[in-house]
């Protein structure tokens, strides 16, 4: 497990529960400390609900966690690959960028090394003014793009594209828009991601819902569409959540988790969850992730079958 334990909850803008998504980097700027908070003195249940309901939930800024809930990181370190990556490429497109926070932590890794050319998109539109306002000044253009859209640049035209924790991976257009020998670097959501939390409030979701975004399946969807796949690394992480004005600001804010999700239509399984974590300390759920690093050949090659 990583030493990094800030919190990093999911970035996908489709308010199904079977979707995992996640919005800030993979990196923790700040050094690495103990961040369990240090109560002795139970906290009253209202005061709590209150706090995590009126915390704004505009953009990806994840810093009032701090202390209330953690999520260990994946050992590979996207955002620092994403680094070394730019130093390296003429042309980038980062897929479903979120607020920017990624692409812009990846840029200050590579320095003056970066890109000539790097373009974003991003299909939740708080999301587009957000990473628009951050990504600007350092010439990166957010082009809104639907997440289930064609991605609207000419063939070849890139020769990395990267992504973090996209809707889903649509390989045939990864696979058009990358040049011959270009490679696509991805942190994606794994199957059955903070379940544990979900269906806490959900109920038992269907099998088909634990197995969607299995890597293996994604696997061979990307060679599918004619892409080689150079490695697929996968992990499941732990997260914690101390108490449960944490909980209310998570679902607030990751509105997909929990669809439709009010303090008022969940205050009674609130209330149990505030009274089990006093009594037996964080509510404990895991994430999960896959890395895929994915390379088109120089040679175009016929797309595969599916089975």
């Amino acid at each position: 497990m990583s030493a990094d334990r800030s919190f990093d909850p999911d970035h996908d803008p489709d308010p199904n529960p079977d979707h995992d998504p996640d919005p800030t980097p993979d990196h923790d700027p700040t050094p690495d400390v103990d961040r369990s908070p240090r109560r002795s003195v139970r906290r009253d249940f209202d005061d709590l609900v209150a706090e995590g309901a009126a915390v704004p939930t505009e953009g990806w800024d994840f810093s009032w966690f701090e202390g209330r809930a953690t999520e260990a990181r994946p050992s590979w370190g996207y955002a620092r690959s994403v680094g070394e990556r730019l130093a390296g490429a003429t042309a980038v497109l980062d897929v479903q960028t979120g607020g920017g926070e990624v692409l812009d932590f990846a840029l200050d890794a590579a320095g003056t090394r970066r890109a000539p050319l790097v373009v974003a998109t991003e299909g939740w539109e708080p999301n587009v003014a957000e990473a628009t306002r951050r990504l600007r000044p350092r010439g990166v253009p957010v082009v809104a793009s639907a997440d289930d859209a064609p991605l609207p640049f000419a063939d070849g035209a890139f020769d990395l594209v990267v992504s973090r924790h996209p809707v889903e991976p649509h390989w045939d257009e990864v696979a058009r828009v990358l040049a011959p020998g270009g490679t696509y670097l991805a942190q994606h959501v794994g199957p059955a991601s903070v379940f544990e939390l979900i269906e806490y409030f959900l109920g038992p979701l269907p099998e088909e819902n634990h197995r969607h975004r299995d890597p293996e399946r994604e696997r061979a969807d990307a060679e599918a569409a004619g892409l080689e796949v150079v490695e697929v690394r996968a992990e499941r992480l732990r997260m914690e959540f101390f108490d449960v004005g944490a909980v209310v600001h998570f679902l607030r804010k990751v509105v997909w988790m929990v669809p439709g999700f009010t303090v008022e239509a969940y205050r009674d399984r609130l209330r149990d969850l505030h009274e089990r974590i006093e009594d037996e300390g964080p509510f404990v759920a895991h994430s999960a992730r896959h890395l895929f690093d994915v390379r088109k050949p120089d040679t175009p090659s016929r797309p595969r079958a599916q089975p």
